[in-house]
Order: C-alpha cells, then structure tokens, then sequence
C-alpha cells in the first residue's frame, strides 16, 4: 500500500479513510410524477375509436395537438408505442416486400405551388356502383386541393375542371396564374389529351408526365390514394354512388385539417401551411 500511494503521489491515511467510508446513497430522481396511465389509456382510446387506422405515430401527433389545444402535459412517442403495446392498441407491422420498380426522381419541394400532382382512384359500393375521383395534391405542403367524381371514366374536360378548381382553391378566380406551377400526371387518356395540355399551359400549368409502367414516379399521389381508402373509405358505409360522391368533401376536409402526415412533421398539410406562413412573415420573405 505505501509503495502504491507513493508512486501514485497520495497520502495513505486519505486512503485509508475512504475504504472505511460508507457508500453514498443514490441520488434520488426529483421530477414531475407520471400522469395516470388510465386517462392516457382513455385519450388514446377515444382517437383510435375515431381512426382505428392510425399507428401510434399519429396517435402520438393527435395527443400533442390535443394537449397544445388543451393547456395538458405533453406525452413521449416512446411512452405512447409502450402504452398501446401494454393493451394491444399496436397496428400489425406491414409486411409487404419491396417494390422492385424503383425510381430516383424526387417528387417532394421545397416550397408551396412549385409542383403539383394529380392522379385517381376507384371506389367501389355496395349496390355495385362505382365511383371514380381524380384530385390534385401540392407537392410541399400535401394539401387535396380539388377533387372531381364521376361514375363514368375521368375525361379530359374533368382533368381540366380539375386545374381550374386548383388553380381558384390557390389564387381565386384568375386567368392565369402568376408563374408557371408543374403539373404531374400519369399516362392516363384525360391527362395526355392534346385539348388538356394546351389547356394547361394557358392557364400556367406546365404539364409533366411519368415514365410508362412506372406508377410510382407519382408516389405522392399513390400514397394519398392508400390513405385515403385505408382511413376512410374502409371505415364508412358506401351504398351507392351518391353516398360516395356526398362523403368525399368530409374526408378530404379531415385529410386537409386534421390527418397528420409524418413527412410534415406529424402536422396535417393546414397547421404545415399556416406554419409556414407564420415563418415567412417572421423573415420578410
């Protein structure tokens, strides 16, 4: 021992003395207590009760919108995947394969009226009707502008009231927008018509097309289409064609204002956009 403390430069008796010490306590961890776990429980039910599609991801993003609107604590994504898995609230995991036609386009930018896209859809009722939707999405903020519905097949002159219904849903009632925004589209008959490309480069819209048999160079579009057949057309009565057509402003209305989109940050494309304008207006820009 004193040849140790020596070469090490300390006094034995210091040594000495703290080898007899007792060991010190553990600290204990002063913070706010944990909230009920019941009325998590409760809360999270009645959002599922709601949408019984959303994962805890979103579940996650409604509690925190709910806590923000309500003065409440906010809750830990982590806290709330434990809390669903505890009382088998937990979506199964996807398990489908990867898609093997891959594309290296990015849809995605920046910026608001940039890019939009477009694409349809199919739904199919109860009395055998079917119901077929073209709409138009933003490429920043993912807001469903417009939407156009028919029970026969999307023509051309429906891809053009689409345009038109966009472009006002942005600008108002103009002739022109004030620059040119791109329009993305697939290959389909309405989108390629001669009368609707020259129509869209009248009203400013530059007209854009995927590659053939590449769907997914549209992935935006594709993926608003899941969502919506996935957390509302699933989850209503769909008798005929007109109860389709009658509930399309109701889910469009929800996506837009309420559905939070992970790419946005958990926020629906209305609280992005109004958060984006807030920052613009902070910056001068």
């Amino acid at each position: 021992m004193k040849a140790v403390c020596e070469a090490l430069g300390v006094a034995r008796s210091n040594i000495a003395a703290g080898l007899q010490a007792p060991l010190a306590k553990p600290l204990k961890r002063v913070g706010r207590p944990p909230a009920p776990e019941e009325d998590l429980v409760a809360r999270i039910k009645a959002i599922i009760g709601d949408q019984p599609t959303y994962g805890y991801r979103r579940v996650w993003a409604m509690l925190k919108r709910e806590g923000r609107e309500k003065g409440l604590a906010p809750v830990n994504a982590k806290r709330v995947h434990r809390v669903m898995k505890a009382h088998g609230m937990l979506l199964q995991r996807h398990a489908g394969g990867a898609d093997a036609r891959r594309h290296d386009g990015k849809i995605a930018v920046a910026h608001s009226n940039l890019r939009w896209c477009s694409d349809g859809f199919e739904l199919a009722c109860d009395n055998g009707e079917k119901v077929r939707v073209a709409f138009a999405l933003d490429c920043c903020d993912r807001e469903a502008m417009a939407w156009v519905a028919t029970t026969q097949g999307v023509k051309g002159e429906d891809v053009r009231d689409l345009m038109v219904a966009s472009v006002e849903s942005r600008f108002g009632q103009i002739n022109r927008l004030p620059r040119t925004i791109e329009w993305l589209s697939d290959n389909g008959s309405g989108y390629i018509a001669k009368e609707t490309r020259a129509f869209a480069r009248e009203i400013g819209l530059e007209p854009l097309t995927t590659p053939v048999t590449s769907p997914q160079s549209n992935g935006m579009a594709e993926a608003f289409v899941r969502t919506i057949k996935r957390d509302y057309a699933r989850l209503d009565l769909l008798p005929d064609a007109r109860t389709a057509i009658e509930s399309l402003p109701l889910w469009f209305g929800h996506y837009n204002a309420v559905h939070p989109h992970s790419a946005l940050r958990y926020q629906s494309p209305r609280e992005f956009i109004a958060t984006q304008s807030n920052r613009e207006a902070v910056s001068g820009f």
